[in-house]
């Protein structure tokens, strides 16, 4: 039985290893207790409905659907929860995107174990969490309205497209990972040429690798 101070977190990772560090982590927590793990985004979703959490640490990449579509899938559904989305991207690829898409806060999986467990308290008492250096990302774009990078342009599907272009996966490979038809896949990359005024897929690399979206 858990007090009404203790803060209620579900894990959703598809990697085993990951969610029983994070156990681990948040087991050594007198106030926070694992109230249960979702293995892909749909069960997310799904027990995110049954009231069973306070917070629900996200992973961004998950094996059907992507983390962002599943945040906003929840924020439509509970929009109390407080998100924390988890990723081993860097944090100039996703966070912005998350916290625009409604999460409450970004967290490398790198993280300090101390930083993790700073996080969920800070959004469970229904604030946002950055990190210092996202915080100062944050406030550099702040007035940049009139000089937005191009890719910034691009929706969350479109930007997924050219990161996973850009790391050398063909359009086939990236409509599995996705659970998308060719079709779709080849759409979004047509537009995200087209917005970019990039001709073909070495352009797009190059773009990606000179402005840091992918290592």
């Amino acid at each position: 039985m858990t007090s009404k101070n203790t803060i209620r977190v579900l894990i959703a990772d598809d990697h085993a290893i990951v969610r029983e560090g994070l156990k681990q982590i948040l087991a050594d927590t007198k106030d926070i207790v694992v109230a249960g793990h979702a293995e892909n985004g749909n069960e997310a979703i799904r027990l995110s409905r049954d009231d069973i959490c306070d917070v629900l640490l996200l992973d961004i990449s998950m094996p059907d659907r992507s983390g962002i579509d599943v945040l906003k899938q929840v924020r439509k559904e509970s929009p109390k929860l407080a998100v924390l989305m988890l990723s081993m991207h860097r944090e100039d690829q996703y966070a912005i995107r998350s916290l625009k898409a409604g999460a409450a806060g970004y967290l490398n999986k790198q993280s300090a174990p101390a930083e993790l467990v700073n996080a969920i308290r800070q959004v469970a008492g229904g604030r946002k969490y950055v990190s210092a250096a996202l915080a100062q990302e944050l406030a550099n774009q702040v007035g940049d309205d009139y000089d937005v990078p191009l890719h910034e342009t691009l929706s969350d599907r479109e930007y997924q497209t050219l990161v996973m272009i850009a790391s050398g996966k063909t359009v086939s490979d990236i409509a599995t990972e996705l659970v998308l038809s060719v079709k779709t896949i080849s759409m979004y990359r047509s537009r995200l040429l087209q917005k970019m005024k990039l001709r073909h897929n070495a352009e797009l690399t190059h773009y990606a690798i000179k402005n840091h979206l992918v290592d």
